[in-house]
């Protein structure tokens, strides 16, 4: 997702690190219409895996089948820089500065998307990162999520679609796969054991081809009056 998803994977103390920060909180709590906790009913699903997992593919199958809205931390914090707003060239001057963006300033983003958008399903993608990531999502909207979509798949076979993605310069590629999968082990894994000791984790065999992926997928997020009926 790029440097500036990159740039919130290690969210801890430093939210309090400078007076900058705050005021991005400030400025983002603003923007979120003042609303502390989520007003609407909402279904949320947080979708997880490596780089090269093919939950993107899948996150737009569900989307396409099951009327669910796609929501990527990423994409957000990208949008919200581009936009020009105060906040993001807030956001935009930490990540220049190799400052970390607190997890608070993503969360009221997906939360000011959840209220603004007419659906009540949402699919988060590639968030929480990390256990703090969680806590404060959790405590922040009074959200939990109604299940966790992980798309397991080995690092040889993420390393290898992602290198057949970014033909050219192998060894860079091949360094840079590496540092991401071990980011995402170590700061994502703990995510999922949380949610599994809870019974919320749906696990997916990632690392077979795409339709047989989605027809496991599929089975998850079909309701079982319409599997029996079928």
């Amino acid at each position: 997702m790029g440097s500036v998803v990159d740039a919130t994977n290690n969210m801890g103390s430093v939210v309090d690190a400078t007076n900058n920060m705050g005021s991005v909180v400030d400025a983002t709590n603003k923007e979120a219409n003042g609303s502390a906790q989520t007003n609407k009913n909402v279904k949320v699903v947080f979708v997880l895996g490596g780089p090269g997992s093919g939950k993107g593919t899948q996150c737009a199958n569900i989307v396409e089948h099951f009327g669910y809205t796609h929501l990527s931390a990423g994409d957000l914090l990208r949008a919200e820089i581009k936009s020009g707003s105060e906040n993001g060239t807030m956001i935009q001057n930490m990540i220049k500065e190799g400052k970390i963006v607190p997890s608070e300033v993503t969360i009221k983003l997906l939360q000011r998307a959840i209220e603004e958008k007419e659906n009540d399903k949402f699919l988060i993608d590639g968030f929480p990162r990390n256990e703090e990531n969680r806590a404060a999502f959790e405590s922040v909207t009074g959200i939990e999520p109604e299940f966790v979509l992980f798309f397991d798949c080995s690092e040889e076979e993420m390393e290898r679609r992602l290198l057949n993605r970014n033909q050219g310069r192998e060894d860079d590629n091949i360094e840079t796969i590496r540092k991401r999968f071990n980011v995402y082990m170590e700061s994502s894994l703990p995510v999922i054991e949380y949610y599994d000791a809870k019974g919320k984790v749906r696990k997916i065999d990632a690392a077979k081809p795409i339709e047989e992926v989605f027809e496991a997928v599929k089975a998850i997020f079909t309701p079982a009056s319409e599997k029996v009926a079928a």
